[in-house]
């Protein structure tokens, strides 16, 4: 299922089922997994290793050389799960000698027209990109969330599982999970309470995660002070736990 007017490279590995449209463009280190589909124009290069069933819509860019002014042609790689789609015009670009030396996506992500990720970004599972929506390099976006349109994350920035980005934002610190952030240098404002009862959140696990939410971010209390409260106060779900981690781990520190 390979066009006519497709170029693929001698060393590419391309598995059973694989589609691949018109004028599309295989580099030579690539591989594709089962049941992908590639559109008219597509081009994937470099080291770049892709997952089964992922569909890679027309003129999308994948595992070009990274915008870094340090890079100079060295081996890295771009690794793509399962089930992704990858719309038109997305730019997912590999890492550096400099990083971790590689990109890495998990599965059931959606990466929306125009959306670009950057060298040495890890991406989880069954998140959302809008249109436009931005990662610079080193940034790291946990499972489920969702990143609005025009929306931008600074280098080495993560954000949390589950939370939900407004459009336009612009994000300089880390966002915590479950949470909304909004706003040019942008703001948490609130809880993703929508988005954590859609999937099925426990009644138990919503209420711990509301008062570790209030005393880290409405109690007027340090933050330090605030997870010493957390700790003695809240009930240890798994889900109070996660957003404490992440807190704790924060290099940048959160958007409060």
């Amino acid at each position: 299922m390979i066009h006519s007017t497709a170029i693929v490279a001698p060393g590419a590995k391309i598995a059973e089922g694989v589609e691949i449209g018109p004028y599309a463009v295989i580099g030579e280190y690539v591989s594709i997994g089962a049941g992908t589909t590639v559109g008219a124009h597509a081009v994937i290069e470099g080291w770049t290793e892709i997952g089964c069933d992922n569909r890679i819509f027309q003129f999308a860019s994948v595992g070009a050389a990274p915008q870094d002014l340090k890079f100079h042609g060295e081996k890295s790689f771009l690794r793509i799960g399962d089930r992704n789609m990858i719309r038109e015009f997305v730019t997912l670009h590999r890492g550096t000698e400099s990083g971790t030396g590689e990109t890495v996506i998990g599965n059931d992500n959606l990466f929306m027209a125009y959306s670009h990720v950057a060298h040495d970004c890890v991406v989880g599972n069954r998140v959302i990109l809008a249109n436009g929506a931005t990662l610079a390099g080193h940034v790291e976006v946990d499972d489920h969330a969702i990143l609005g349109g025009l929306s931008a994350v600074h280098q080495f920035c993560r954000v949390g599982s589950h939370v939900m980005i407004s459009g336009g934002a612009m994000v300089t610190q880390d966002i915590p999970p479950y949470t909304i952030a909004q706003g040019d240098r942008a703001k948490t404002v609130g809880l993703n309470l929508v988005g954590l009862k859609r999937r099925g959140f426990s009644e138990a696990a919503i209420r711990s995660v509301k008062k570790a939410y209030k005393l880290v971010f409405r109690s007027g209390l340090r933050v330090e002070d605030a997870l010493t409260r957390i700790a003695e106060e809240v009930e240890a779900t798994p889900e109070a736990k996660v957003f404490t981690d992440f807190i704790q781990n924060s290099q940048r520190g959160i958007a409060r």
